[in-house]
């Protein structure tokens, strides 16, 4: 005799969510391999037709469920409890950051103002919370490959596994990364493409850690760092929408070599980007520079990983303001 299974219709508030997330929602002991499998042998189903993991639902569709999830696959390690003092509020918000996910890496879409590492005063960061949902990896640790500051938002890599993590720390160590940014710069540079080389140093400055360019005599503790920028519009001569490809990834790089050029980035009150010709216009107080896309080898070989991040909205309401198009590039074109 088959197990039974379960039909469940899907819920108003839950349309749009993927289905690895609803699954992860209602049946957090189905880890992400385990729903893999049971999505290829086509005993989860939507509508009584096979899906894909990254399928958004619709209010009133119907899933399959075996029976079987409600038991551990046979070899699987007990799930961990959740552990005490994380809320469900700061899981959500980490499930809502996703935009990629497999069993070795996760890559979220950090929105502006949360820091991704603790530091003096900062109690919540992403690294925090992370660390506090052991049941969700498994058991495992998940790592930081690399960084955003505090206000910048967009794309952040994960390593789900201490294996993952040096492998893509490797890569990033070897510059084989490629990381492309948004932002907003005051005036428009010139020329409208270019690469700045200018080694950088650690300085404290009046609103905390800052950097700056490295003065003769200074190089033993300088920071080699070089930029690629590109103009993509602008806005008659009072801004610009730039792309910028680092090539190297100091503290504060993109930000320090723009002012460095004469442009520094919008609303960024370190390094010159509260200009005073926007000081009155209606570009909101945050900074605008977004980690839009990153294409790095996976840690497991085969395909690439190639995430993109949108706009944040603080970004996209400038964009409509200005008259940008955001939507005018394809992710291969960026």
């Amino acid at each position: 005799m088959s197990a039974p299974v379960e039909t469940i219709v899907v819920d108003k508030k839950d349309a749009g969510l993927r289905l690895d997330r609803w699954f992860r929602a209602y049946f957090p002991e189905v880890g992400y391999s385990y729903l893999q499998k049971l999505l290829r042998s086509g005993q989860v189903r939507v509508d009584s037709r096979r899906a894909e993991a990254n399928l958004r639902l619709e209010a009133g569709q119907q899933v399959r469920v075996p029976a079987v999830v409600r038991q551990p696959p046979k070899g699987a390690k007990p799930s961990l409890a959740p552990p005490l003092g994380l809320s469900k509020a700061d899981r959500d918000f980490i499930e809502r950051m996703i935009l990629f996910e497999d069993d070795h890496v996760l890559v979220l879409n950090k929105p502006f103002g949360i820091a991704v590492q603790g530091g003096t005063g900062t109690k919540r960061h992403i690294d925090g919370i992370l660390a506090g949902m052991p049941d969700r990896f498994g058991g495992e640790r998940p790592r930081l490959v690399h960084r955003l500051d505090r206000d910048t938002t967009g794309v952040l890599l994960v390593a789900k596994t201490r294996d993952a993590a040096s492998k893509l720390g490797r890569v990033f160590q070897t510059r084989s990364a490629a990381k492309t940014y948004w932002a907003l710069v005051t005036g428009v540079p010139k020329p409208p493409q270019g690469k700045i080389e200018a080694a950088l140093v650690k300085a404290a400055g009046p609103d905390g850690d800052r950097v700056r360019k490295a003065l003769p005599g200074e190089q033993d503790k300088a920071m080699h760092a070089t930029t690629h920028y590109s103009v993509i519009d602008r806005a008659a001569h009072k801004v610009a929408w730039v792309s910028l490809k680092p090539v190297t990834g100091r503290q504060h790089q993109l930000r320090a070599h723009m002012a460095l050029i004469g442009n520094p980035i919008v609303r960024d009150n370190k390094y010159e980007g509260q200009h005073k010709a926007l000081a009155e216009s209606e570009i909101d107080d945050k900074l605008h520079l977004h980690a839009r896309r990153l294409v790095i080898p996976h840690p497991a070989g085969g395909k690439n990983i190639d995430v993109t991040a949108p706009l944040p909205d603080h970004m996209r309401k400038t964009w409509e303001m200005l008259g940008l198009d955001a939507n005018r590039f394809d992710a291969d074109d960026d």
